[in-house]
């Protein structure tokens, strides 16, 4: 077999997965160098529901018989609502044919196996436009100076982890915020593909040279820092690129991720223990990119049992990863979630499974039922998978806390649907409407809790007391609630520059 060096490797798996280069490690962020070992540290989640997920056609439902005129606005048939014993929290279970592909509805499964640790909130947004309801989404519409909450907590908590926030997101949903007093190293970083990005997480190791006869790996250890040192110290300082743009601060930021940053990548063998990719399909073994620590393998091992389809589906990939940074203290705020792109499985004779439907939950306007249960249990599912990876690692061996203790899931909602139907008919489409909710999941909120509620006659939601939880429908919640809400839930000081909301934790 002809041998490939690891830059070959790289360029052919991206090649296969439909890119051109690996997302760089520059992002906005600079290094820094914190001591290490937060005991306060807590890590979020973010799930982007990216197309106008509806909270009535899964946490908020309401029925035939509780609807003014169940014809004319969507509400299910009582049978297909279900409140799991001893949760506050209904769910829709709504099976359907899309595409081709049977949904199975099974919302009340996550329900009974997580309501004591959800919340779901309503809220009206301030726009109807994808990316910038998405931006809003993380933002609270601007709540706190406009840092995202992904930013808020990777500045509360992140200081001392190598890439603090990792975003994997699309769109609004991966947008940096406004809140340019954060340091650099607060700010995300990309990740376009999360299977391929982990090859970038070392300068040598896997790299091959030719003595004229045949391929060795390149020179380490006394050798390579030798030749880094004479890079960074004499080559590049006498370069006419140096000269003209040393006092650039993208230059500043490049020499600090290449010098500070890297070197710690490298040392924490991430390479390797973020491997999502497989022997035999792709010859890492060969070229040293798999972990040899037992307990690394078997996290992986663990990882790619909860996520079977990670090679084929973005989503759950994106997951993986999640779980794998927040695991190896590499960061403290990850997002993830589908986006406009379907995602297709070649199942060899079985034929070609649709994983994620065209424009995701904005299929909505073609067939919204059908859509938003889809939808809606694709996203159950993965974060279901997320929390018990995190439910069974253990954060502190004296405490006996595990990540998922220290852990809140935020899937964050651009926006809501239009309410009405024709004739009852469970087959319609929908437009977008600012009038929705959203749902969160931590053993730090407030759990089995439903804040706010749902006008039986127009299907839209209403809001609530912030600080009883009490519904009331003379307000509506705002996207400036739901995030003070998170961010005072996860024990950040905000110095009064949000409300409480302490309907979400007290």
């Amino acid at each position: 077999m002809k041998k490939l060096s690891r830059r070959h490797l790289i360029s052919a798996l991206c090649a296969t997965a439909g890119v051109t280069a690996l997302p760089s490690l520059l992002g906005r962020r600079a290094a820094h160098s914190a001591p290490t070992g937060n005991p306060d540290r807590k890590f979020l989640i973010v799930v982007g529901a990216f197309g106008g997920a509806s909270i009535i056609d899964s946490f908020l439902p309401f029925t035939h018989s509780e609807a003014a005129d169940s014809n004319v606005v969507n509400c299910f048939p009582d049978a297909n609502v279900k409140q799991p014993l001893g949760s506050n929290i209904r769910a829709v279970d709504w099976s359907a044919n899309l595409f081709g592909t049977d949904i199975t509805g099974a919302l009340s499964t996550f329900v009974k196996s997580h309501h004591k640790d959800m919340l779901v909130s309503t809220l009206t947004g301030t726009s109807v436009n994808h990316a910038v309801a998405q931006k809003r989404s993380i933002t609270g519409n601007g709540a706190w100076n406009g840092r995202t909450l992904q930013e808020a907590i990777a500045h509360a908590y992140g200081a001392d982890c190598p890439i603090a926030n990792v975003n994997m997101g699309s769109l609004g949903y991966a947008a940096h915020g406004d809140d340019t007093t954060l340091p650099q190293w607060a700010y995300m970083e990309p990740v376009a593909v999360p299977t391929l990005w982990p090859l970038a997480l070392d300068g040598s190791r896997g790299l091959k040279v030719s003595d004229g006869s045949e391929l060795q790996d390149v020179p380490k250890g006394k050798l390579l820092e030798v030749a880094r040192e004479l890079r960074n110290q004499r080559l590049d300082p006498e370069s006419s690129f140096y000269k003209t743009f040393q006092l650039s601060e993208k230059l500043q930021r490049w020499k600090e991720q290449r010098n500070i940053i890297q070197p710690k990548l490298e040392a924490a063998n991430l390479i390797a223990k973020l491997q999502l990719l497989s022997d035999p399909d792709y010859p890492l073994g060969e070229y040293g990119l798999l972990p040899d620590d037992a307990a690394d393998v078997a996290e992986l091992n663990k990882v790619k049992a909860a996520f079977p389809n990670l090679l084929f589906d973005p989503l759950e990939a994106q997951a993986a990863l999640a779980y794998l940074l927040i695991k190896h203290g590499v960061s403290v705020s990850v997002t993830i979630g589908p986006n406009f792109n379907i995602t297709l499985k070649d199942d060899g004779q079985a034929g070609t499974e649709i994983l994620n439907p065209p424009l995701s939950f904005d299929n909505s306007h073609q067939s919204h039922r059908a859509t938003q249960s889809w939808m809606w249990n694709r996203m159950a599912k993965v974060i279901d998978n997320l929390i018990r990876l995190l439910k069974q690692s253990e954060f502190d061996s004296d405490t006996g806390e595990s990540y998922w203790d220290r852990s809140l899931i935020y899937c964050a909602t651009e926006f809501g649907r239009t309410k009405n139907r024709i004739g009852g008919s469970n087959t319609f489409g929908t437009g977008h409407d600012l009038n929705n909710g959203m749902v969160a999941v931590s053993p730090m909120l407030k759990g089995n809790t439903v804040l706010g509620g749902v006008n039986t006659t127009t299907g839209e939601t209403y809001g609530y007391d912030p600080d009883t939880g009490a519904p009331n429908t003379n307000v509506e919640a705002a996207e400036g609630d739901s995030y003070a809400g998170i961010v005072h839930a996860m024990g950040i000081d905000t110095g009064g520059a949000l409300p409480e909301m302490k309907a979400f934790y007290g």
